[in-house]
């Protein structure tokens, strides 16, 4: 801990009194360190009060087993560094050793970590994204810590540039800053708190000199924030390894990319799905005649409206990001010359843009991405970086409330910008009439969150020509078990059933918009793995939903994972469905490991299997893979045993 942050602490404390209501970024906003500080000193001392309300609190992964953690600490180590500064309340959240005088509420989890947790289940908060705030303020928050970007001008910088950018009431002179990977929340906390009298609070920065120097609103001048600390302990910003992508995986991108207008607008997450859904946009652009060819010579006509909301042609005109998450999926759509429509602040302007009537002088000084936050790899936070000052005020960073909706008072401007809106977003399971399961279990333990989920539905019904797309796989496979993720019911809905719109899985897309419920439900058997169509056809039957002589179609019986696995065989052979198309953070030994340890955690809950693989795995056939995983001599009965469960799982996994 710095004396800086110490000082800072104290300081806090001496102002604020005993009781904080802590307001932290969502991801890598937060100032670790300081975060750090001041959960220390009042862990120490019962006399203070703390409630710390924040989402997504990022944590290097931490190995279940023996297995991960001989594969996770070298990795760990080399991928996030020796020195980065992890959260002491999320390991003691983790080891459910939280002081009873401190809170820790989240709105959104990292997927899954926290399941079983009571500590943060019961401290969860169901909230739309542009909720936020408003719940912050509600709660008493009187303390805003926030990570923030720092740049120097010399003087005041008259005719554009980073002065230019500063907005009435932020303050002048040489130092400027930037919010940069969170204005999200922060802008519209920093007004709602403005705008409430009655109680005492502070807004801190601390500098990170790796963090992107992001325009938009996002830039404040120093007297927003009642101090900004100088830079901590020197760490590397949190970088998401990049995923694999699986055939599945592929096929959902490729359903979704037909729905993409060019000319339109784009909003995607974070994850496999999203990935898969860039990759086929960018198949479609440069290699058209392979993407067509794939897709089949008219596509499925009478399951997907791709004809009439998308497209299969290049983008001529180009997508424009509006988009609640800023990923490295637009950065590889910007160099590919795809992320290329431009937006203004002028609804006049914004109309002839749209007409294709902009004046040549104006051409290259519009903005092509608008978002509330950003988080992704290494390369991409390189990416933010090394923008030119002519790119860089083309890649705005706003307020959730802004970018998550339509309301503010500049509803022409935004629909006029957002025109051909596709929202894609990625869910756990639909119900039979199209509702969507996106952040819990069925006992209401929480997997995620709401997020701005909800938001971009609503935004995407209120729009003309806007459309909601939520992207899944068709089935989930777990301890030797698949199932279906297109099912009957379930005890409770992320996005209800009225607000039902598309649905892609690898099989397809099933337009569920002015639909009846009948033909809802023969359109998500469409794109339901044939395995678990008659099951669900009948539950619809017996529930008076389908007619009792339905039967389905040949073309429903071939959605199997063969059929698929076959289809994208020879482009896999030529190399344009690679496993880590944008690149990977782990090196060849390393991938052919993740697959076999995938499949031993698939295996896990069944003793008996893992005790067949123990017999009839060869551990000599895999020197590298041994000595990675510091296995090449193992001494002890159980290391002699993880040896060869490891080495089957890596002949079954062979590429």
């Amino acid at each position: 801990m710095s004396d800086a942050s110490a000082a800072a602490v104290e300081r806090i404390l001496t102002r604020l009194g005993r009781k904080l209501v802590v307001g932290l970024p969502l991801g890598i906003g937060k100032p670790n360190e300081l975060v750090n500080a001041l959960y220390r000193r009042v862990r120490s001392d019962p006399s203070i009060e703390l409630e710390l309300v924040t989402a997504l609190s990022l944590d290097p992964p931490r190995p279940r087993n023996d297995l991960e953690r001989r594969f996770l600490e070298p990795f760990v180590s080399r991928h996030f560094g020796d020195d980065y500064p992890r959260l002491d309340y999320v390991e003691d959240l983790r080891r459910r050793r939280l002081p009873d005088h401190v809170r820790v509420i989240e709105f959104y989890l990292p997927s899954g970590a926290f399941l079983g947790n009571p500590l943060v289940q019961r401290r969860h908060i169901s909230s739309n994204y542009t909720h936020v705030a408003r719940d912050l303020v509600d709660r008493g928050v009187n303390l805003v810590l926030q990570l923030v970007a720092e740049i120097r001008i010399p003087g005041d910088a008259p005719g554009g540039g980073v002065a230019a950018a500063a907005r009435p009431g932020h303050g002048s002179g040489d130092l400027r800053y930037s919010l940069s990977s969170n204005p999200d929340v922060t802008l519209d906390l920093a007004g709602r708190l403005r705008r409430t009298p009655g109680y005492e609070w502070m807004m801190i920065g601390q500098v990170h000199p790796g963090l992107p120097f992001m325009h938009g609103d996002a830039v404040v001048g120093a007297d927003f924030f009642d101090e900004v600390l100088p830079p901590g302990a020197p760490h590397r910003l949190f970088a998401v390894p990049r995923e694999a992508l699986s055939t599945t995986d592929y096929w959902v991108g490729l359903h979704a990319s037909e729905l993409v207008a060019d000319g339109g607008t784009l909003q995607i997450g974070i994850g496999a799905l999203s990935d898969a859904l860039v990759h086929a946009l960018l198949l479609r652009h440069r290699e058209n005649g392979t993407y067509r060819a794939l897709l089949g010579p008219g596509g499925r006509s009478d399951v997907s409206p791709a004809a009439a909301l998308g497209g299969r042609e290049p983008f001529g005109t180009g997508l424009y990001g509006a988009s609640e998450m800023f990923m490295d999926g637009f950065m590889h759509l910007y160099r590919a010359g795809i992320l290329s429509r431009e937006v203004f602040e002028d609804p006049e302007l914004q109309a002839s843009a749209n007409r294709g009537r902009l004046d040549p002088p104006l051409a290259g000084s519009g903005a092509l991405m608008d978002a509330a936050f950003f988080l992704g790899s290494r390369p991409f936070y390189a990416f933010l970086n090394g923008l030119d000052e002519a790119e860089r005020p083309r890649f705005r960073m706003s307020s959730v409330g802004r970018i998550n909706q339509l309301y503010g008072g500049n509803e022409r401007l935004e629909i006029l910008q957002r025109r051909r809106a596709r929202f894609f977003n990625t869910c756990m399971m639909v119900d039979a009439t199209g509702a969507a399961v996106s952040d819990g279990l069925a006992d209401h333990q929480v997997v995620s969150g709401v997020g701005g989920q909800y938001n971009f539905v609503a935004m995407a019904h209120a729009m003309e020509d806007g459309r909601s797309v939520l992207m899944l796989r068709s089935t989930r496979a777990a301890g030797g078990r698949v199932t279906s993720n297109i099912v009957w019911e379930y005890p409770h809905a992320t996005i209800p059933r009225h607000l039902r719109d598309l649905v892609v899985t690898e099989y397809g897309v099933a337009d569920l918009r002015g639909r009846t419920d009948e033909e809802s439900i023969v359109a998500l058997l469409g794109i339901t793995d044939a395995r678990f169509q008659e099951e669900l056809s009948a539950r619809a039957k017996s529930a008076g939903k389908l007619e009792r002589g339905w039967r389905p179609p040949d073309r429903f019986r071939e959605n199997t994972p063969a059929r698929l696995e076959g289809a994208l065989a020879a482009a896999r052979r030529e190399g344009r469905f690679p496993e880590y198309p944008f690149g990977s953070d782990f090196t060849g030994v390393e991938r052919r490991l993740l697959r076999a340890l995938r499949r031993l955690s698939r295996r896990a809950r069944s003793r008996p299997l893992l005790l067949a693989d123990a017999l009839r795995g060869r551990p000599g056939e895999f020197p590298e893979e041994m000595r990675r995983m510091a296995l090449e001599r193992p001494w002890s009965a159980k290391e002699r045993v993880s040896a060869r469960a490891l080495a089957r799982a890596l002949e079954e996994t062979r590429e």
